[in-house]
């Protein structure tokens, strides 16, 4: 999600600060809710969301395929 979209404008870091990396869906106190999701995961869990709100598949692809390359995925 863009920082910009997200309703709390970011996650939050481990001292409260706002997160300028991560939005508040992915990461809460320091640390990702769902540590265990993998890039792929991402990818199909986003695409089924962007599906429901009405997004053509192939957009869908297309605004997902750059997952992997988040730094959240760098040192997996």
């Amino acid at each position: 999600m863009p920082l910009k979209r997200d309703p709390q404008n970011g996650g939050t870091n481990a001292d409260g600060s706002k997160s300028e990396l991560f939005c508040s869906h992915c990461y809460q106190e320091g640390a990702f809710t769902q540590p265990e999701m993998t890039a792929v995961e991402m990818q199909l869990f986003v695409k089924g969301k962007m599906k429901d709100m009405g997004f053509p598949g192939f957009l869908a692809g297309l605004f997902t395929r750059g997952i992997p390359k988040l730094q959240r995925w760098q040192s997996q």
